[in-house]
């Protein structure tokens, strides 16, 4: 029996980390006066730490995101994606894991841990682009024109994460979650 969990948790990784891709590489919105876009991206990654939890989310939102660099053209991005995308699903991880650890925590205050989480996750990732493009391009303010374009990328990320879990926590996908609400009533 632990050997189907574990090979579901692989399985769901890989599956999660080709959705990752495949919203980076396919979806983009290009970002003026720089060479970025935005992307939705990092609702793939939220979710992929609700389903999967921090470990096997981050090593998908990692993989993933770099992936989705390297097959998109933008292979110079790769190893910044790397650490970026995946200390950003560590970050949600561990603080959705306070929140389910606190003693009769309720649905209310677990959604707060997780949004919470998920802002502080998006502005390191902010924070992390900002100093990549400033060293990669050599210059602090061209970096700075991309800071609102990625506030926006994770906010967009957050509603559209909280919205597909929401629904998926209604399906018998629900078993598959490691990170689910309580339920209404609780």
């Amino acid at each position: 029996m632990q050997t189907n969990k574990h090979t579901s948790k692989l399985v769901l990784t890989a599956l999660m980390m080709c959705v990752i891709m495949v919203s980076i590489m396919f979806i983009k919105i290009p970002i003026p006066f720089t060479q970025g876009y935005v992307h939705p991206g990092d609702a793939m990654v939220f979710l992929a730490v609700l389903v999967l939890g921090w470990k096997y989310g981050a090593a998908a939102a990692a993989f993933g995101a770099m992936l989705g660099d390297v097959m998109g053209g933008f292979a110079a991005w790769a190893p910044w994606t790397f650490g970026i995308k995946g200390i950003m699903a560590i970050i949600l991880g561990l603080i959705i894991e306070m929140a389910f650890r606190k003693e009769g925590r309720s649905r209310n205050s677990v959604m707060a841990f997780i949004i919470i989480g998920m802002v502080i996750a998006g502005a390191f990732m902010t924070a992390g682009y900002y100093v990549a493009e400033g060293i990669m391009y050599g210059n602090w303010v061209v970096a700075a024109l991309g800071i609102p374009w990625n506030i926006g990328q994770f906010v967009v990320g957050m509603v559209l994460a909280l919205i597909i879990a929401e629904a998926l926590l209604k399906t018998p996908a629900k078993k598959y979650f490691t990170y689910r609400l309580p339920a209404k009533n609780e």
